[in-house]
């Protein structure tokens, strides 16, 4: 009678199949997070924007007769670009979500130009004295007249900051846009359409089968 070990043999862990539980990339967390991050800045570069427009940019007084006439331009006159580009950016704000693929790209694009456009304009309009001479020639009734004693507030560079965030805003947009939901019903987030499963008809309810040929179902299936 042969002896029976009660040891169990070696297991041939070579063959067999080794699983490894591979971790969720983190590209699918960071898509989510973006979309309410690039919303954020979006619309609060763009409120941002809009209202630092229309504060006072530049200061200054005209001379009449013998005094001087106290002067101010805000931002619209000085330049109307970063407050036109702002309006862009809402638009292509709300048009990242309704379309895809190449299209979606090319709003975020404009998302992105038009915050770097707000954002130059406000930099480069910041010393900008020409809305003044202007404003003191209607005043003055004199084409050659110019403003004296010239100031500038902070207020383009905040324009500028604001412009700043629409631009973050797009290259977010350009980073992750791939994975944001699109707006509309008809797909499912996997971007499959959605099947819709025909209610059940009772064929001795004569509602039912009025209700079936409506929905352009066929009551006899």
């Amino acid at each position: 009678m042969g002896c029976v070990s009660a040891v169990p043999p070696p297991r041939n862990d070579a063959a067999a199949p080794v699983t490894e539980e591979v971790p969720p990339g983190p590209e699918s967390g960071a898509g989510r997070r973006s979309v309410a991050v690039a919303l954020l800045l979006g619309a609060l570069g763009a409120t941002v924007v809009l209202l630092a427009s229309g504060r006072v940019w530049a200061q200054g007084r005209a001379a009449v007769g013998g005094g001087s006439l106290p002067l101010s331009a805000d931002g619209r006159a000085v330049t109307g670009l970063p407050a036109a580009l702002a309006i862009v950016a809402l638009a292509a704000l709300v048009a990242v979500f309704a379309v895809r693929g190449r299209s979606r790209r090319l709003v975020s694009a404009l998302l992105a130009l038009s915050g770097l456009g707000a954002a130059l304009a406000a930099v480069f309009a910041a010393d900008d004295h020409r809305a003044l001479d202007e404003q003191a020639a209607r005043t003055t009734a004199d084409t050659a007249a110019q403003v004296v004693g010239l100031t500038h507030t902070a207020w383009p560079y905040v324009t500028a900051a604001g412009g700043v965030l629409i631009l973050l805003a797009g290259l977010l947009a350009l980073r992750f846009g791939r994975s944001w939901p699109t707006m509309g019903g008809r797909y499912e987030r996997d971007g499959s359409p959605r099947t819709r499963t025909p209610a059940p008809v009772d064929p001795d309810r004569p509602e039912d089968l009025w209700k079936a040929l409506d929905r352009g179902e066929d009551p006899t299936r």
